[in-house]
C-alpha cells in the first residue's frame, strides 16, 4: 500500500470487503490469539482487530497486525462488537482519502496510540 495507489485500493469502494478473510479463517486464529495474550473473556464480545485497519492499508491476515481487543468499558452484550477505535479508523480513512493526511502518518499514529491518533495528525474532530 502506498500513497500513489490509494485510489485503486483503500479509497476504492468495496476494497476492504475484497481482502477481508472469512470468519472460517479468523475464528480459529482469534481463539489462538486470545490464548497467546491470556485473554479469558468471552471471545464473542471481543473483536479480532487489526492494529492498522484494512481501511488504512493494514495486512488482512498477518499475525503481527491482529489482536483480540477486549470490549470497551461500559460495553453491553446486546450491543455486539463495537468500540471507539472503529470511529478513529473511519475518520483517518476519510482524512487519507481526501488528501488531508498522508497514509504513512495515519498508519503510524493509529499503531502508536489510537486514542490520540486524530489529535496527533492535527484533526482532533476527525474532519
Amino acid at each position: 500500500m502506498t500513497q500513489s495507489n490509494l485510489a485503486n485500493t483503500i479509497c476504492k469502494s468495496g476494497y476492504t470487503k475484497s481482502i477481508r478473510p472469512s470468519e472460517g479463517i479468523t475464528d480459529a486464529e482469534k481463539k489462538a490469539n486470545a490464548q497467546s495474550y491470556g485473554y479469558t473473556g468471552d471471545p464473542r464480545q471481543a473483536e479480532y482487530d487489526h492494529l492498522i485497519s484494512l481501511e488504512l492499508g493494514g495486512d488482512p491476515n498477518d499475525a503481527r497486525n491482529l489482536w483480540v481487543e477486549p470490549p470497551s468499558p461500559g460495553h453491553q452484550t446486546k450491543d455486539g462488537v463495537n468500540n471507539p477505535k472503529d470511529q478513529v479508523e473511519n475518520s483517518l480513512h476519510a482524512l487519507v482519502c481526501s488528501g488531508k493526511v498522508p497514509l504513512a502518518q495515519a498508519q503510524s499514529t493509529i499503531a502508536g496510540d489510537w486514542t490520540t491518533a486524530l489529535a496527533t495528525v492535527g484533526h482532533p474532530t476527525g474532519k
